[in-house]
Parts: C-alpha cells; structure tokens; sequence
C-alpha cells in the first residue's frame, strides 16, 4: 500500500504545470507540460474447462496507477518527452488474474501467468524520447508509445505497450503521408522491461529461429489522406524472422444531415525470410518443419446518425496446412475488424509466445461482427454510452463455433470516466505453434475501469 500511496502522490503533485511556446533554452523547462491519469482497474475471469479434463476457475485483481508525462517546450522544433507508467496491485485473492499486474514478467523468467512475480506491482519509465517538428517533417528516437496496425500500444489493460528505436515521416500538402521506422526494443504492457523486439516475439527459440539471439524490425509506411478516403499500407520486416505487408483503405462520407456512412477493406500478408525460413522448414522445429506463409483479408461498414452508430464486419484467415496456420502478432496488434475485447492476442504478446494464436487469428477462421453503440445526451442526461457486440468464430478445426458478447456501459465527465464491462465467450479457442487447438467451454469477464485524467 505504501508504495501505491507514493505514486498517486506523484501523480497528483505535479498536475498543475503547463505548456507554453518558448524562444530560449532557460524556457524550455520552466514552461514544460505535466499530464496524465489515474486509474483504477478490476478484473474477474471465470473458465469452464471441464472439457478439457480441467476445472471451473475464477479469478480476479485490483490495481490502481496510472501514467504522469513531462514533455518541455519546443525550442527550434525539438522537444522531449519522459512518462512514468505504474501499476499497484492491492486486495488480491488466492488465484490472481494477473492481466493488469505483471503478467509477462512471469511468462519472461518462464513462469506461470500467475506466479508470485506476476503478482508484483511495478513502476516504468515508458517513455523517453527527443522528437523534431517541422512543416510537415516529424521525427523522434527512444522510447515512445506508438499505434500501427502490427505494433501497438494496446491499451484495454492497465498500461499501454510502448517501443525504443527511431521512426521519421512527412506529411505533403496534398494528403500523402511517407514514413520510416527502427524499432529494435519492446515492452509488453504487463512487463517492467524493455527486451529486444525478436526475443521479445520467440523467446528461448529466438536462436533457433533466427540464427541470433537479437534483431529489429524496419516499418515503412505510405498513405493518403483525403476528406473521404484514407489509404494506408506498411511493411513490417522483422530481421531473420518474417514480412508482414498490410493494406487497409477506408471511404467515409455523410448520407444525411447527421447521417454517416462508412465502408473499408484490409488485407495482410505474412511470410518467413532469412534464417526463420530455412530453420522452420527442418522437421525438428518447433512448427514441426512450416514455414510462416498466411494472409487474411476483412470488409467493414458502419452507419451513424446523431448518437446511433452500427458496425458490421467479416474476416477471413486463409488456412495453409503446409504452413504456420495462423496470424502472427507478437506486438500487441490486433489488426482484425472482426477483434472483440476478449480477442486481443494475450497468448501472442506475451514474451515468447508469437507463434500461438486465439480465435479470429487461426487459419481457415471466418470471423463475424456486429456491433452497435449508443449515447444517451438525447435523454438530457450527458456522458452515458452503451455498447453491445456479438462475434461468431467458424472453422473446421474448431469443436464447435466460438461466440462473443460484449456489453459495456460508461459515463464521462469532463475527464473523469468509468466503464463496466461484460464480455461472455462460449467455446473460446486458442492454436499453439504445432497446430494444436483447444477450446475451453466457457469465458465469463467482468471489469471496472476508472480513468482520471489531468
């Protein structure tokens, strides 16, 4: 508790700064900026794995924490940036869901999700970055928290995942948009640490793999950004391990007054190259001699008019028996138009564990969504949304079809907000890197999430 107290003391103390455009060195500090959020967090997972010769389990956590960011002033276009991330775990049970705690510091020492070490709070620096601002010139190099469709900063749980490298992109006049980055460190949002990007994804087989213990991954992007259209298409290449190209374009426009309309279109394909290619392809690897080779593909539309909006989409993972049958998203990208809350690659991003999937990610999946969100200012009763989506998960390896409901309902004032979650998953599934699939019976989920921000 002591430790929980010095935190939100720290978060609270340095709320009132702000930030001002400055011209000289002497300002760039004192005119620095502090913000950030508080948080609260309860889970409760319930699993029926009684077809699976295990028993009904429950589980649940408390955590309180949150994020404080110092960012300076520009001076010449340059600025800096340090957010410290925290998360305290309090009046826990005997069977911890550890998702909003420490998880992957267990799974990293190769311990159990819910070992004593993933019960521990921690605190990070998360981020520390120079970045450079110019016209249509943007740079940074450290840590930072990004948001791509493959690496993400993932933040339904407690804490976002953030990487260290370097990254650069333009913005024309015209709407296109061109961009680089090296990313050579990842840190998972249940993790302390920052650990090479490719250990990060394989853990004990990255030499194995990759005929290294260490790697990087280079992103290029290129898009165009219309008042209607957007267009945006990256190349993930991850040294010695695999490309991941994926393609996504979006059309928007309004039919009627208030009225909106919305269609887009998603693709990605993955491959194995370099030493992953040629070392996964001998019989004795750990995907039994398959290479990486899947693609996927989605379609999405949504309708909006005033505080109404319904969402509808599919996907589709194409099935290779000859090849790692599944999506492979070891950085907290949850790409899928057809993802729900509870299928957020947790097995995936965990230290180590690239090469298992869940659900939509599986080869030969045919995913279905369909969502619809409501506000309630109408009422005259402002800050209250509901939420409420179903996803069906076929495909021939599965026993039975797996179904998603999720039910959420918030409230927000000025910065503070609270949600309560429900999220109900019969036959959840998940494929290990052999081809292994299992499915648990049930999945019931419960959680509050308080967020204050400053």
């Amino acid at each position: 508790m002591r430790k929980i107290s010095i935190s939100l003391v720290l978060l609270s103390s340095l709320a009132c700064a702000s930030v001002t455009t400055v011209n000289t060195i002497k300002d760039v500090f004192s005119k620095a900026e502090v913000s950030g959020n508080i948080k609260y967090y309860y889970i409760d997972t319930d699993k029926d794995s009684t077809n699976l010769g295990k028993s009904y389990t429950s589980s649940h956590a408390n955590s309180i924490g949150g994020q404080l960011h110092y960012q300076t002033a520009s001076l010449y276009g340059f600025d800096v940036k340090a957010t410290f991330m925290t998360t305290n775990a309090f009046l826990l049970p005997n069977v911890v869901d550890t998702s909003i705690i420490g998880r992957d510091n267990a799974v990293a020492l190769g311990k159990s999700p819910g070992d004593i070490v993933a019960q521990e709070s921690f605190s990070v620096l998360g981020e520390i970055l120079l970045s450079y601002k110019y016209s249509g010139l943007t740079a940074w190099m450290g840590r930072n928290v990004i948001k791509t469709p493959l690496i993400n900063a993932k933040e339904v749980r407690m804490l976002p995942s953030a990487v260290q490298g370097y990254h650069f992109d333009y913005a024309f006049k015209n709407g296109a948009v061109i961009g680089a980055s090296y990313l050579d460190f990842f840190k998972q949002r249940t993790a302390y640490k920052f650990t090479n990007i490719i250990e990060h994804a394989l853990g004990v087989n990255t030499q194995a793999i990759t005929g290294s213990t260490q790697g990087s991954v280079v992103v290029a992007n290129m898009g165009l950004n219309l008042d209607t259209i957007n267009m945006n298409f990256t190349n993930y290449y991850a040294s010695n391990f695999m490309n991941s190209f994926y393609a996504e374009i979006d059309y928007r426009n309004s039919i009627l007054k208030e009225s909106k309309f919305g269609l887009a279109l998603q693709g990605l394909s993955q491959s194995s190259i370099g030493n992953a290619d040629n070392n996964l392809e001998q019989a004795s690897s750990i995907t039994g001699g398959k290479r990486i080779s899947t693609s996927m593909v989605g379609v999405k539309a949504h309708l909006s008019y005033h505080e109404s909006k319904l969402y509808a989409a599919y996907t589709y993972v194409d099935s290779d028996k000859n090849s790692h049958d599944s999506l492979i998203l070891p950085w907290d990208g949850t790409p899928l138009f057809t993802n729900m809350i509870t299928s957020n690659n947790l097995f995936q991003s965990n230290y180590g564990k690239a090469l298992n999937a869940d659900s939509a990610y599986i080869g030969g999946t045919h995913g279905s969504k369909l969502a619809f969100q409501q506000g309630y200012n109408f009422t005259g009763v402002n800050g209250f949304k509901s939420l409420l989506a179903v996803s069906n998960y076929t495909n021939h390896s599965f026993l039975e079809n797996q179904r998603d409901l999720n039910a959420v309902v918030s409230y927000s004032y000025d910065t503070f907000s609270i949600a309560l979650k429900g999220i109900f998953v019969q036959n959840n599934t998940t494929a290990s890197a052999n081809g292994t699939i299992t499915q648990t019976d049930h999945l019931t989920q419960y959680r509050v999430i308080a967020n204050y921000k400053f």
